[in-house]
Protein backbone atom coordinates (compact mmCIF):
# COMPACT_ATOMS: atom_id res chain seq x y z
CA UNK A 1 0.00 0.00 0.00
CA UNK A 2 1.89 3.25 -1.18
CA UNK A 3 2.26 5.61 1.81
CA UNK A 4 2.96 9.53 1.19
CA UNK A 5 5.17 11.87 3.32
CA UNK A 6 4.17 15.51 3.44
CA UNK A 7 3.35 18.85 5.35
CA UNK A 8 0.14 17.64 6.82
CA UNK A 9 -2.68 20.32 6.03
CA UNK A 10 -5.86 21.08 7.84
CA UNK A 11 -7.85 18.43 5.66
CA UNK A 12 -5.61 15.80 8.20
CA UNK A 13 -6.41 16.75 11.52
CA UNK A 14 -9.17 14.35 12.00
CA UNK A 15 -7.09 11.30 10.29
CA UNK A 16 -4.16 12.49 13.09
CA UNK A 17 -6.60 12.42 16.03
CA UNK A 18 -7.61 9.25 14.96
CA UNK A 19 -4.09 7.57 15.08
CA UNK A 20 -3.22 9.44 18.36
CA UNK A 21 -6.27 7.46 19.79
CA UNK A 22 -4.93 4.22 18.40
CA UNK A 23 -1.62 4.38 19.53
CA UNK A 24 -0.35 4.39 23.40
CA UNK A 25 2.48 4.77 25.22
CA UNK A 26 3.93 1.86 27.04
CA UNK A 27 4.36 1.87 31.05
CA UNK A 28 3.46 0.83 33.93
CA UNK A 29 -0.05 2.67 33.15
CA UNK A 30 -0.55 2.79 29.69
CA UNK A 31 -1.62 6.23 27.72
CA UNK A 32 -2.87 7.31 24.80
CA UNK A 33 -2.02 10.73 24.27
CA UNK A 34 -5.03 12.62 22.64
CA UNK A 35 -5.45 15.34 20.99
CA UNK A 36 -9.11 16.74 20.18
CA UNK A 37 -10.65 19.00 19.17
CA UNK A 38 -7.63 20.09 17.27
CA UNK A 39 -4.35 18.72 16.76
CA UNK A 40 -2.63 21.94 15.54
CA UNK A 41 -3.81 23.45 18.90
CA UNK A 42 -1.23 20.93 21.06
CA UNK A 43 1.30 21.94 18.63
CA UNK A 44 1.06 25.65 19.14
CA UNK A 45 2.38 25.23 23.12
CA UNK A 46 5.58 23.52 21.35
CA UNK A 47 6.40 26.94 20.08
CA UNK A 48 7.04 28.93 17.08
CA UNK A 49 6.31 27.99 13.29
CA UNK A 50 5.05 24.37 14.14
CA UNK A 51 4.62 22.08 11.07
CA UNK A 52 3.63 18.88 10.69
CA UNK A 53 4.74 16.14 8.54
CA UNK A 54 2.36 12.79 7.86
CA UNK A 55 2.72 9.67 6.36
CA UNK A 56 -1.12 9.10 4.18
CA UNK A 57 -2.03 6.17 2.98
CA UNK A 58 -3.75 7.07 -0.81
CA UNK A 59 -7.28 6.85 1.02
CA UNK A 60 -6.41 9.37 2.97
CA UNK A 61 -5.68 7.81 6.48
CA UNK A 62 -2.62 8.91 8.58
CA UNK A 63 -0.28 6.18 9.50
CA UNK A 64 2.34 8.52 11.07
CA UNK A 65 3.21 11.87 12.40
CA UNK A 66 5.66 14.28 13.73
CA UNK A 67 5.50 18.04 15.16
CA UNK A 68 8.83 20.29 14.14
CA UNK A 69 8.23 23.97 15.97
CA UNK A 70 11.33 26.10 17.07
CA UNK A 71 11.81 28.45 20.27
CA UNK A 72 13.86 30.67 21.98
CA UNK A 73 15.46 28.73 25.22
CA UNK A 74 18.53 29.38 27.41
CA UNK A 75 22.00 27.73 26.55
CA UNK A 76 24.69 28.23 28.74
CA UNK A 77 22.91 31.10 30.31
CA UNK A 78 22.52 32.81 26.84
CA UNK A 79 18.72 32.18 24.85
CA UNK A 80 19.77 30.73 21.90
CA UNK A 81 16.84 29.70 19.27
CA UNK A 82 16.62 25.91 19.07
CA UNK A 83 13.68 23.48 17.56
CA UNK A 84 11.55 20.15 18.99
CA UNK A 85 10.56 17.49 17.57
CA UNK A 86 7.64 15.66 19.52
CA UNK A 87 4.25 14.19 18.62
CA UNK A 88 5.79 11.19 17.03
CA UNK A 89 3.18 8.61 16.46
CA UNK A 90 3.48 5.46 13.98
CA UNK A 91 1.06 3.16 13.46
CA UNK A 92 1.74 -0.45 15.01
CA UNK A 93 1.71 -1.91 11.40
CA UNK A 94 4.38 0.58 9.99
CA UNK A 95 7.32 0.27 13.05
CA UNK A 96 10.52 -0.69 12.12
CA UNK A 97 10.17 0.16 8.39
CA UNK A 98 11.15 2.90 6.23
CA UNK A 99 8.31 5.33 7.34
CA UNK A 100 10.42 6.77 9.96
CA UNK A 101 13.71 7.39 7.52
CA UNK A 102 11.09 8.92 4.50
CA UNK A 103 9.51 11.35 7.59
CA UNK A 104 13.01 12.44 8.58
CA UNK A 105 14.39 12.86 5.04
CA UNK A 106 11.29 15.73 4.97
CA UNK A 107 12.44 16.82 7.86
CA UNK A 108 15.60 17.58 7.04
CA UNK A 109 14.77 19.49 3.95
CA UNK A 110 12.17 21.36 6.41
CA UNK A 111 15.19 21.98 8.87
CA UNK A 112 17.89 23.29 5.82
CA UNK A 113 15.19 26.02 4.93
CA UNK A 114 15.14 27.08 8.33
CA UNK A 115 18.07 25.96 10.52
CA UNK A 116 18.47 25.55 13.84
CA UNK A 117 21.47 24.35 16.22
CA UNK A 118 19.72 21.52 16.98
CA UNK A 119 16.37 19.83 18.28
CA UNK A 120 15.10 18.72 21.84
CA UNK A 121 13.22 15.49 21.84
CA UNK A 122 12.32 13.35 25.02
CA UNK A 123 11.88 9.68 24.24
CA UNK A 124 10.34 7.61 27.28
CA UNK A 125 12.49 5.50 29.40
CA UNK A 126 12.00 2.11 28.25
CA UNK A 127 10.90 2.56 24.99
CA UNK A 128 13.25 0.21 23.24
CA UNK A 129 11.55 0.13 20.49
CA UNK A 130 11.60 4.45 19.73
CA UNK A 131 15.64 3.90 21.10
CA UNK A 132 16.52 1.33 18.53
CA UNK A 133 15.24 3.07 15.60
CA UNK A 134 15.95 6.43 16.43
CA UNK A 135 18.83 6.14 18.15
CA UNK A 136 20.51 2.60 18.13
CA UNK A 137 19.96 2.14 14.29
CA UNK A 138 19.84 5.45 12.80
CA UNK A 139 20.24 6.27 9.09
CA UNK A 140 21.73 8.02 6.54
CA UNK A 141 18.47 10.80 6.67
CA UNK A 142 18.71 10.82 11.09
CA UNK A 143 20.03 13.59 12.74
CA UNK A 144 22.25 12.26 15.51
CA UNK A 145 20.86 11.74 19.02
CA UNK A 146 23.01 12.68 21.84
CA UNK A 147 21.53 12.11 25.28
CA UNK A 148 21.91 15.25 27.90
CA UNK A 149 19.83 14.36 31.08
CA UNK A 150 17.76 11.57 32.44
CA UNK A 151 14.28 12.99 33.08
CA UNK A 152 11.98 12.63 35.47
CA UNK A 153 8.12 13.26 35.04
CA UNK A 154 5.67 13.42 38.03
CA UNK A 155 1.74 12.47 37.81
CA UNK A 156 1.44 13.90 41.73
CA UNK A 157 -1.88 12.69 43.11
CA UNK A 158 -4.13 15.46 44.47
CA UNK A 159 -6.54 14.71 47.27
CA UNK A 160 -7.63 16.37 50.54
CA UNK A 161 -5.78 19.99 51.23
CA UNK A 162 -2.49 20.11 52.56
CA UNK A 163 -1.69 23.22 55.10
CA UNK A 164 0.75 25.88 53.60
CA UNK A 165 4.59 25.94 54.50
CA UNK A 166 4.47 29.65 53.51
CA UNK A 167 7.47 30.21 56.29
CA UNK A 168 8.84 33.85 55.91
CA UNK A 169 7.28 33.87 52.66
CA UNK A 170 4.34 35.97 50.68
CA UNK A 171 2.78 34.08 48.15
CA UNK A 172 0.34 35.52 46.18
CA UNK A 173 -1.46 34.67 42.82
CA UNK A 174 -0.45 36.57 40.00
CA UNK A 175 -2.20 39.36 37.77
CA UNK A 176 -1.44 40.41 34.39
CA UNK A 177 -0.33 43.57 35.05
CA UNK A 178 2.76 41.83 36.93
CA UNK A 179 3.91 39.83 33.48
CA UNK A 180 6.65 42.51 33.37
CA UNK A 181 8.13 41.55 36.62
CA UNK A 182 7.40 37.96 36.42
CA UNK A 183 9.16 37.64 32.94
CA UNK A 184 12.14 39.65 33.90
CA UNK A 185 12.28 37.33 37.02
CA UNK A 186 12.15 33.84 34.64
CA UNK A 187 14.82 35.27 32.31
CA UNK A 188 17.02 36.29 34.73
CA UNK A 189 17.08 33.20 37.14
CA UNK A 190 15.57 30.56 34.70
CA UNK A 191 18.76 30.76 32.78
CA UNK A 192 20.40 29.15 35.25
CA UNK A 193 18.89 25.91 33.39
CA UNK A 194 19.51 24.20 30.11
CA UNK A 195 16.76 24.84 28.14
CA UNK A 196 14.66 26.76 30.26
CA UNK A 197 12.08 28.63 27.84
CA UNK A 198 13.13 32.69 27.04
CA UNK A 199 9.61 34.12 27.66
CA UNK A 200 8.38 37.18 27.00
CA UNK A 201 5.85 39.29 28.52
CA UNK A 202 3.34 39.34 25.38
CA UNK A 203 3.82 35.36 25.04
CA UNK A 204 2.80 34.74 28.61
CA UNK A 205 -0.13 37.10 28.18
CA UNK A 206 -1.18 35.26 24.75
CA UNK A 207 -0.98 31.83 26.49
CA UNK A 208 -4.54 32.94 28.12
CA UNK A 209 -5.76 32.11 24.94
CA UNK A 210 -4.89 28.74 24.73
CA UNK A 211 -5.87 27.61 28.52
CA UNK A 212 -3.65 29.89 31.18
CA UNK A 213 -4.93 31.68 33.80
CA UNK A 214 -3.11 33.97 35.90
CA UNK A 215 -4.97 33.33 38.93
CA UNK A 216 -3.27 29.87 38.93
CA UNK A 217 0.19 31.28 38.83
CA UNK A 218 1.75 32.09 42.49
CA UNK A 219 4.57 34.39 43.23
CA UNK A 220 6.50 34.06 45.90
CA UNK A 221 8.05 37.01 47.68
CA UNK A 222 10.78 37.77 50.44
CA UNK A 223 10.92 41.52 52.10
CA UNK A 224 8.63 42.85 49.01
CA UNK A 225 11.18 40.69 45.99
CA UNK A 226 10.15 38.14 44.17
CA UNK A 227 12.47 34.82 44.56
CA UNK A 228 10.13 32.40 42.99
CA UNK A 229 7.32 31.86 40.43
CA UNK A 230 5.16 28.37 39.39
CA UNK A 231 2.15 27.96 37.71
CA UNK A 232 -0.85 25.50 36.25
CA UNK A 233 -1.72 25.52 33.25
CA UNK A 234 -4.63 23.40 32.49
CA UNK A 235 -4.45 22.33 28.84
CA UNK A 236 -7.12 19.71 28.59
CA UNK A 237 -9.42 21.43 26.11
CA UNK A 238 -7.06 20.33 23.76
CA UNK A 239 -4.67 17.46 24.98
CA UNK A 240 -5.92 14.81 26.73
CA UNK A 241 -4.34 11.99 28.69
CA UNK A 242 -6.39 8.89 28.39
CA UNK A 243 -5.70 5.38 30.51
CA UNK A 244 -5.38 2.80 27.74
CA UNK A 245 -4.16 -0.07 30.49
CA UNK A 246 -2.02 -0.95 33.72
CA UNK A 247 0.88 -3.45 33.87
CA UNK A 248 2.80 -5.07 36.35
CA UNK A 249 1.96 -4.48 40.03
CA UNK A 250 -0.10 -1.65 39.35
CA UNK A 251 -2.63 -4.14 37.29
CA UNK A 252 -2.81 -6.61 40.25
CA UNK A 253 -2.90 -3.76 43.28
CA UNK A 254 -5.51 -1.09 41.22
CA UNK A 255 -8.64 -2.75 42.23
CA UNK A 256 -7.49 -2.98 45.86
CA UNK A 257 -6.16 0.58 45.93
CA UNK A 258 -9.30 2.23 44.09
CA UNK A 259 -11.42 0.66 47.46
CA UNK A 260 -8.45 2.54 49.89
CA UNK A 261 -8.42 4.92 48.01
CA UNK A 262 -11.49 7.93 49.95
CA UNK A 263 -10.16 6.59 53.15
CA UNK A 264 -6.61 7.84 52.49
CA UNK A 265 -7.62 11.04 50.75
CA UNK A 266 -6.15 10.52 47.49
CA UNK A 267 -7.73 10.35 43.52
CA UNK A 268 -8.74 6.86 42.69
CA UNK A 269 -6.79 5.16 39.44
CA UNK A 270 -8.98 6.11 36.59
CA UNK A 271 -10.63 2.70 34.81
CA UNK A 272 -9.25 2.08 31.25
CA UNK A 273 -10.84 4.02 28.68
CA UNK A 274 -11.52 7.35 30.97
CA UNK A 275 -9.61 10.85 30.85
CA UNK A 276 -6.94 11.72 33.58
CA UNK A 277 -8.10 15.13 34.86
CA UNK A 278 -4.80 16.41 35.06
CA UNK A 279 -3.14 19.81 35.11
CA UNK A 280 0.47 20.90 34.31
CA UNK A 281 2.87 22.42 36.90
CA UNK A 282 4.54 25.30 34.68
CA UNK A 283 7.52 28.10 34.55
CA UNK A 284 9.17 26.57 37.67
CA UNK A 285 11.76 28.64 38.56
CA UNK A 286 13.47 29.32 41.94
CA UNK A 287 16.35 31.81 42.89
CA UNK A 288 19.49 30.35 43.75
CA UNK A 289 17.72 26.66 43.86
CA UNK A 290 15.82 27.91 47.76
CA UNK A 291 14.30 24.27 48.81
CA UNK A 292 12.09 26.47 50.94
CA UNK A 293 10.47 28.09 48.38
CA UNK A 294 9.81 25.65 45.89
CA UNK A 295 8.08 23.01 48.51
CA UNK A 296 6.52 26.04 49.60
CA UNK A 297 4.95 26.92 46.33
CA UNK A 298 4.32 23.35 45.08
CA UNK A 299 1.88 22.81 47.70
CA UNK A 300 0.06 25.90 46.90
CA UNK A 301 0.30 24.21 43.12
CA UNK A 302 -1.11 20.99 45.30
CA UNK A 303 -4.16 22.87 47.31
CA UNK A 304 -4.54 24.77 43.87
CA UNK A 305 -4.78 21.65 42.19
CA UNK A 306 -7.75 20.19 44.55
CA UNK A 307 -10.15 23.77 44.34
CA UNK A 308 -10.41 23.36 40.80
CA UNK A 309 -11.32 19.58 40.79
CA UNK A 310 -7.91 17.93 39.23
CA UNK A 311 -6.98 14.50 40.37
CA UNK A 312 -3.22 14.93 39.46
CA UNK A 313 -0.40 17.55 38.85
CA UNK A 314 2.13 16.63 35.89
CA UNK A 315 5.11 17.75 36.80
CA UNK A 316 8.36 17.08 35.10
CA UNK A 317 12.38 18.00 36.36
CA UNK A 318 15.83 17.23 35.31
CA UNK A 319 17.05 13.41 38.00
CA UNK A 320 19.96 16.15 39.19
CA UNK A 321 17.13 18.80 40.33
CA UNK A 322 17.53 19.12 43.80
CA UNK A 323 14.04 19.84 43.81
CA UNK A 324 13.04 16.38 42.45
CA UNK A 325 13.46 14.41 46.26
CA UNK A 326 10.85 17.26 47.81
CA UNK A 327 8.23 16.31 44.85
CA UNK A 328 8.39 12.75 44.83
CA UNK A 329 7.65 12.96 48.53
CA UNK A 330 4.00 13.42 47.51
CA UNK A 331 2.29 10.21 46.07
CA UNK A 332 3.15 10.10 42.86
CA UNK A 333 2.84 7.71 39.05
CA UNK A 334 6.78 7.86 38.02
CA UNK A 335 7.26 8.50 34.19
CA UNK A 336 11.60 8.13 33.69
CA UNK A 337 12.46 9.35 30.43
CA UNK A 338 15.45 10.65 28.61
CA UNK A 339 16.46 14.15 26.74
CA UNK A 340 17.80 14.32 23.82
CA UNK A 341 19.79 16.67 21.14
CA UNK A 342 18.88 15.59 17.75
CA UNK A 343 21.84 17.62 15.22
CA UNK A 344 22.45 17.24 11.67
CA UNK A 345 25.79 18.06 10.50
CA UNK A 346 25.41 21.73 10.01
CA UNK A 347 24.25 22.02 13.33
CA UNK A 348 27.64 22.76 15.07
CA UNK A 349 28.04 20.16 17.61
CA UNK A 350 25.47 22.11 20.31
CA UNK A 351 25.79 19.09 22.93
CA UNK A 352 29.26 19.64 23.13
CA UNK A 353 28.73 23.28 23.96
CA UNK A 354 26.88 22.40 27.31
CA UNK A 355 27.95 22.96 30.43
CA UNK A 356 27.33 21.80 33.75
CA UNK A 357 23.73 23.15 34.31
CA UNK A 358 20.84 21.28 35.17
CA UNK A 359 18.27 21.42 32.73
CA UNK A 360 14.57 22.46 32.79
CA UNK A 361 11.88 21.39 30.26
CA UNK A 362 8.80 22.79 30.78
CA UNK A 363 6.80 19.65 29.82
CA UNK A 364 3.68 21.47 29.29
CA UNK A 365 5.11 22.45 26.03
CA UNK A 366 6.39 19.02 24.70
Amino acid sequence: MRVRIDLATAADDAAIRRLCRREAMPGRVSLSYEREPDFSLGCRVTGQNAQVVVARQEEGEVVGVACRSTREMFINGMPERLGYLGQLRIDENYRGRWLVSRGFSLLRQVHEQDPVPAYLISVVAGNSEAEGVLIHKARRSFPAFHQVADFSSLAIALGRRKPSVHGDLEICWATEDQAEEIVQFLLTHGSQRQFFPAWTADGLRQLTRIGLHFEDIRVARRNGKIIGVAGLWDQSGYKQFVVRGYSGWMRATAPLYNLSAPWLGRPSLPRVGSKLRSVYAAFVCISDDEIQVFAALLRELYNRGCERGFDYVLLGLDSRDPFLPVARRYAHVFYPSRLYLAEWPDGGKLHERLDHRTTYVDIATL
